[in-house]
């Protein structure tokens, strides 16, 4: 599958100011291992910086996965391998 932007959402009320990390939800029925993938991201990356967190919620197996934005350079994301959250 392919990434799909209308499953990103900001987390909060969170504003670009500052240099804390944002907070994103993503839902997908991706394999945590393709949103892992470098490149996944690269259609939100003016959106995302190295850092950013990332929620990966699974809908078809049900998983979650944190992911952290690693680098983000020339419009190729790539982020963490995703630690894995109880969704039991």
């Amino acid at each position: 599958m392919a990434f799909n932007k209308d499953g990103l959402v900001a987390a909060g009320g969170q504003s670009k100011a500052g240099d804390a990390p944002q907070t994103w939800n993503y839902k997908t029925t991706d394999a945590y291992t393709a949103v892992a993938a470098s490149g996944y991201f690269n259609e939100v990356a003016s959106l995302l910086k190295v850092g950013d967190i990332v929620w990966n919620y699974d809908s078809d197996a049900p998983t979650m996965y944190v992911h952290v934005v690693l680098t983000n350079a020339s419009g190729v994301v790539d982020v963490s391998a995703g630690t894995a959250i109880s969704v039991a």
